[in-house]
């Protein structure tokens, strides 16, 4: 192959293509194989998932034939999304989102375990996602569901919230603890007081008894 495609050699292109044919025909999975094939080229599973079906959609050119020859690989028809497949899917996956399930799980839970399902479905969810976020949020509403910019934006008032009610706690102890002291210090000075004025009554008395044995 004179060029390459996604930063493959030839020489990779066509160790790929012969791993996956065998791989098949033994009945193992294309995730393992993918997962299988990147680990030991230090590639990662996506790359090597996205470089395959690459490689099948450009079947029609004459070197990917040539690659291609001799193998039971073939490109499968995709199945696009209808607009109300897409709308229930994202439901659904927002539904189990809300029980606590993450995008994942939810995905999971909806496929029921088949590989190509999940991955579709996964494959959409992401690219709504990414380029028509109003679009969950439409759905959400309708739900009656929190999106995850409400979410953030009440997560960041509780956070205000708290911390207001944090500072108003200290400042509050601390008034509470300067009027303890205030007060402490004043039954002490009260005290001080009291036994001062009775020294000077005491030393008044001892003058005028000193005055009147005197005459």
């Amino acid at each position: 192959m004179a060029q390459k495609i996604n930063g493959y050699t030839e020489e990779e292109a066509r160790e790929l293509v012969r791993y996956i044919d065998q791989g098949r025909n033994e009945g193992k999975t294309l995730s393992y194989l993918f997962a299988a094939f990147g680990a030991g080229h230090g590639r990662a599973k996506g790359s090597v998932r996205n470089y395959y079906y690459t490689l099948l959609k450009s079947a029609d050119r004459e070197e990917v034939r040539e690659l291609l020859a001799g193998t039971s690989l073939r490109a499968e028809n995709i199945r696009e999304f209808t607009e109300e497949e897409t709308d229930r899917v994202l439901r659904e996956i927002l539904l189990e989102k809300n029980k606590g399930f993450s995008v994942r799980r939810a995905i999971s839970n909806l496929s029921g375990g088949d590989g190509k399902l999940m991955l579709r479905y996964q494959n959409k969810y992401r690219n709504v996602l990414k380029k028509q976020p109003e679009r969950i949020d439409a759905i959400l509403r309708e739900l009656g569901l929190e999106s995850e910019k409400e979410k953030r934006a009440k997560m960041l008032q509780r956070r205000v919230e708290e911390e207001i009610n944090s500072l108003y706690d200290r400042i509050s102890r601390s008034l509470r603890e300067e009027n303890e002291r205030l007060r402490a210090e004043n039954a002490l000075l009260r005290s001080q007081n009291l036994a001062l004025q009775a020294r000077i009554t005491c030393l008044e008395e001892k003058e005028l008894n000193h005055t009147e044995n005197g005459r």
